[in-house]
């Protein structure tokens, strides 16, 4: 165990995490020459250029004429993957933060930082990109991060993890300042569950760290919450192919195999002990995910409904933040509900869906979760607008707010405050971190971010500002359902939740927007907007149309008149029995509907 070092990489976004993973693994010779984001094994990962998953990854560095072994976790940096981010903290003792000297410190530099801190981790800073900074843009980023971490410039490791300059001495440090990990090899087995998989050939792959005692090839064992048995048929290391071995002690992390199918049987955070031991304590367990953002997934086949219910089990295995429940809509079938802890992760999803399982689906339009206190003393968890109870049995409404931390040079700062104000943001505080970078905080909504926030943030400030944002709970707002129907049918796919103030309008967007996405049918079609069962907004389209009197050439006029009266009553009689079909890109390309 002393020779054993726990650690992970946090970052911002493109500031060079995988980059660094890189340059360590060629440098302990796990691989020997490592292609560009090796560990970022995903194609969505390498097509973007982000980390999307956490991947661990061991390797063994000789120090002094001693074998080390160090486990790695390379994060991702964006701000939706955050909970990835705490489970692979949960499994350090320390942690490398890296910083890009072009961009400085960015709001996900402090946001993983602050994590890393509250689980007590050593932190090593490391400045990355140095071949491509500046000497003053150098020494200014220095002077952040010694204010931020009140460190000294000499603890600062400072690397170019593109070329390898200095980053010998990373591994150097991560031997000499982060703790090897604590526990007893005698005591009971207490192993924490940080993360899982589905191998269609083998079952279940299950990723763990060992707190105390150790597990043996073929051993019983035992989940602590759901108390299901299982064997460990094998178990081994995580280097770049998987080391079957024959024990793994304390403080290691590993894999065990055990042909378990059942995707609901393994939870991340659990622990896994000892068959019929006498522990009744677990490791600290892992907070759960809070869903940010909902939307509803169906299949475009809706024969493939099973197919899909078992894809989003096994997606839950390797990205346990996605929440899932079922639900049926007249228009578009049976599907489900699905919460996401943002945009970006909810376009991942349906991305590692129609790519890992093949299923084309649709996605309805993305909302938040609101409190609904009702006349009857009742409180109501409201995530999906069709099932928004009547405005009149309502007391109030209470919608979700988060704190968003915006980092970014002070002459945007004039821009960043019109557009939160814009967004029904309260100004808290304004922290400069030097003369020229500022930190704003601001009380925001959550149903006004989740759109066109960030694309908006980038534009009013040239691309110079990052955002992060944080749950702080709900609050009392002024909001109304706007249903919309389709030839006079409610159609509660489409169904929004908008504040008062731009309800008429947003309502007559969205009339005007599916009227061009809606192909012409044989029968007018009228679509319009109700807000407390009151139509404020309408538009129609008109019917595919046909010239039956062009046959009619020459004889009397009241032939074509007969003609004509009989098209005429046609059409009355398909207006009230006709269909209207929506297509699946109606529903995909409402998305783009932006308060």
């Amino acid at each position: 165990m002393h020779y054993i070092r726990n650690f992970c990489i946090i970052a911002h976004i493109d500031h060079g995490k995988s980059t660094l993973a890189d340059r360590l693994l060629e440098l302990t010779n796990t691989v020997k020459k490592s292609i560009n984001q090796l560990l970022d094994d995903m194609e969505l990962e390498r097509e973007r250029g982000i980390t999307i998953k956490s991947h661990a990854v061991q390797m063994n560095y000789k120090y002094k004429n001693d074998i080390y072994t160090l486990n790695l976790i390379d994060t991702p940096g964006h701000v939706d993957f955050s909970y990835e981010v705490s489970r692979s903290i949960s499994s350090c003792e320390g942690a490398l933060l890296v910083i890009d000297c072009t961009k400085s410190i960015q709001s996900q530099t402090v946001s993983n930082l602050s994590l890393a801190l509250n689980n007590n981790l050593v932190i090593i800073p490391v400045l990355n990109k140095i071949d491509l900074c500046d000497s003053i843009n150098y020494n200014y980023v220095l002077e952040e991060i010694m204010d931020l971490l009140k460190c000294k410039k000499s603890d600062i490791i400072i690397v170019s993890a593109k070329t390898g300059i200095g980053v010998k001495k990373i591994l150097d440090e991560i031997v000499n300042k982060i703790p090897p990990p604590k526990g007893d090899i005698n005591a009971p087995l207490q192993a924490i569950i940080f993360d899982s998989k589905y191998n269609p050939f083998k079952g279940i792959e299950i990723f763990f760290r060992i707190k105390n005692g150790y597990i043996k090839k073929g051993q019983k064992l035992q989940f602590f919450s759901t108390g299901k048995t299982f064997f460990a048929n094998e178990i081994g290391n995580l280097k770049l192919k998987k080391i079957p071995k024959n024990k793994i002690s304390t403080g290691d992390v590993g894999y065990i195999i055990s042909g378990i199918k059942n995707s609901s049987e393994v939870i991340v955070g659990d622990t896994i002990i000892e068959f019929n031991c006498s522990i009744i304590k677990k490791i600290k367990k892992l907070e759960k995910s809070k869903p940010m953002v909902f939307s509803s997934i169906y299949p475009i086949d809706s024969s493939r409904y099973e197919e899909l219910h078992k894809s989003m089990d096994k997606l839950k295995l390797n990205d346990a933040s996605i929440y899932f429940t079922p639900v049926s809509s007249p228009s578009l079938g049976f599907g489900f509900h699905c919460g996401f802890l943002g945009m970006l992760h909810m376009e991942i999803i349906k991305d590692r869906l129609e790519r890992e399982f093949d299923i084309s689906i649709i996605v309805t339009i993305p909302n938040v979760s609101y409190k609904v206190h009702t006349k009857e003393n009742k409180i109501l968890m409201v995530s999906n607008p069709s099932n928004f109870p009547d405005f009149g049995k309502v007391k109030k409404v209470e919608e979700p707010y988060v704190i968003v931390s915006i980092l970014t040079e002070k002459n945007y700062i004039g821009n960043i405050i019109s557009l939160c104000i814009k967004k029904r943001g309260i100004m808290i505080d304004q922290k400069y971190f030097s003369y020229k970078k500022v930190q704003i905080l601001f009380e925001i909504p959550l149903s006004e971010i989740i759109l066109d926030f960030y694309d908006k943030l980038k534009t009013v400030t040239k691309g110079y500002a990052t955002f992060d944002y944080n749950f702080i709970g709900y609050r009392q707002s002024n909001l109304e359902k706007i249903v919309i129907l389709i030839n006079n049918e409610k159609i509660e796919s489409l169904s929004i939740l908008s504040h008062k103030e731009r309800s008429q309008l947003l309502a007559k967007k969205i009339c005007k927007k599916l009227s061009s996405l809606i192909p012409k049918h044989q029968f007018n079609i009228p679509i319009q907007a109700s807000i407390s069962g009151k139509i404020v907004a309408r538009e129609n389209i008109k019917s595919l149309r046909k010239n039956v009197i062009d046959k009619c050439y020459g004889g009397d006029v009241s032939r074509k008149k007969k003609l004509l009266y009989k098209q005429k009553k046609g059409k009355k009689k398909m207006r009230k029995l006709g269909k209207v079909e929506i297509p699946s890109s109606t529903f995909i390309n409402f998305l783009k509907i932006k308060e």
